[in-house]
């Protein structure tokens, strides 16, 4: 499924080297990803999320706190029993370690530390042996045209074009975004003004192209303790874009009650 993303051309997995026929190579390292995010794809030298962001991720989705919408995604991918599925923007590969049921996945994302995170957490394990890790990037997926069954985006961007290539002619997009009030009591008190989120907007940004199918809404209750509240503003874009007086001033409760909300989308290939 993987391809060469200098010129295009199959890889092919040779021991620990994948290798196109022009001789282009990728080692997988040590960790068991590979690194095929090449500088001519890059805007900067340490792309997508620090490892500040990556680790208070993994510590807070290790809470469980997030698990009613991991324990939804999986079963919306289980009943498509798809072979293939691609997770862009996997991170810490929270979300993809459940893909894995009934198909072979490849995790991507343009943070090298998430991926080193995912490798290592998964490395020697069943879950792992149906995951293939790759660092790159969604502009120009790695990935064969019309290979893929699922597509997946969870609060990742959406290459539109590219994802219509990679996905079968029948194939699967699923994306997950916050719902209109998600975090709400959070972000009024990091911001002046709380704007409620509008993800309806991604039906009408992947019309024509894709069909709308269906959509859930998977809502969760948190009562964070210090560390996890901290983990959750250090995890978000709220974390760059509120005051720091006010990040400071909610990072000193000891206990924060918040509902998380989220709204997953099936689309279809059209």
């Amino acid at each position: 499924m993987l391809i060469c993303p200098i010129c295009h051309t199959d890889l092919n997995l040779q021991g620990k080297t994948y290798t196109c026929q022009n001789r282009h190579s990728y080692d997988i390292s040590k960790d068991g990803y590979v690194n095929l995010h090449v500088v001519q794809h890059k805007n900067s030298h340490s792309a997508g999320d620090t490892p500040t962001s990556v680790q208070a991720r993994r510590r807070f989705l290790a809470g469980g706190f997030y698990e009613p919408l991991r324990d939804r995604v999986g079963q919306i991918i289980d009943e498509l029993a798809p072979t293939s599925v691609l997770d862009i923007g996997c991170g810490e590969g929270y979300y993809t370690a459940r893909m894995t049921h009934s198909a072979q996945v490849i995790g991507l994302d343009i943070a090298k530390t998430a991926i080193m995170t995912a490798s290592k957490t998964y490395k020697n394990t069943d879950i792992g042996k149906h995951i293939t890790w790759v660092v790159g990037t969604g502009a120009v997926l790695p990935v064969a045209d019309e290979c893929v069954d699922i597509c997946t985006s969870l609060f990742s961007p959406l290459p539109k074009a590219e994802m219509l290539r990679v996905l079968k002619p029948n194939g699967y997009l699923l994306v997950a975004t916050p719902a209109p009030m998600h975090l709400y009591a959070m972000r009024e008190k990091l911001f002046d003004t709380v704007n409620p989120h509008n993800p309806a907007k991604f039906i009408a940004e992947l019309s024509p192209e894709f069909t709308f199918v269906h959509e859930w809404q998977i809502d969760a209750d948190l009562c964070l303790d210090s560390q996890s509240l901290n983990d959750l503003i250090e995890m978000t874009p709220y974390t760059y874009k509120a005051k720091l007086e006010r990040k400071t001033a909610l990072k000193a409760q000891d206990k924060f009650d918040v509902r998380a909300s989220f709204c997953v989308y099936l689309f279809k290939r059209a």
